[in-house]
């Protein structure tokens, strides 16, 4: 009995670790940096991982992030709380936030608890979006690149405390 309880902790702790294959594919020595839960009040919303090359997170580098998702939500939510983020830190540019809203709007699904979206920061600039390993498309733009990842890794992210935890920086 002790041996099947060893073996069922160790494989758990395997499949905790993997990473997905659309990270795995295009992000080299892909590793977990951080994982945290995105908890509005008292209700969880999505639980975040960051991968980075060895595990190491640089902006400049290629990266993932990955949200899966503990409750429903509409593709369109998804992408106008989006745009808000990125306008709440600052970006002011209408035109720009309209049209990057339009494109995530036509790119983002609806999903159901459970589902994980991905996005794929590439090391031309553009990002990639997933829902699990199914590509759901490409926005060639570095500037929404640096402004989309800037809602969960930017200094003046809307939740700090999920920020540290994404980039292992708790307690430093």
């Amino acid at each position: 009995m002790r041996k099947i309880t060893l073996m069922l902790m160790l494989f758990s702790s395997l499949c905790a670790g993997a990473v997905p294959q659309a990270v795995d594919k295009h992000v080299t020595d892909a590793r977990q940096v951080g994982q945290a839960m995105f908890t509005y009040y008292f209700w969880d919303v999505y639980e975040a991982t960051l991968y980075a090359p060895g595990g190491k997170w640089s902006q400049d580098a290629p990266f993932a992030l990955a949200l899966t998702y503990q409750r429903d939500f509409d593709g369109q939510d998804i992408a106008e709380r989006s745009v808000k983020e990125m306008r709440r830190q600052g970006l002011n540019d209408t035109q720009m936030l309209s049209e990057w809203g339009d494109t995530m709007t036509s790119l983002f699904p609806d999903v159901s608890e459970g589902d994980t979206l991905l996005g794929v920061a590439t090391d031309t600039g553009s990002t990639l979006f997933f829902r699990d390993d199914t590509l759901l498309g490409e926005v060639s733009d570095k500037k929404f690149t640096y402004h989309f990842f800037n809602i969960w890794l930017g200094s003046d992210t809307f939740e700090p405390e999920l920020r540290e935890q994404l980039l292992n920086q708790a307690g430093n």
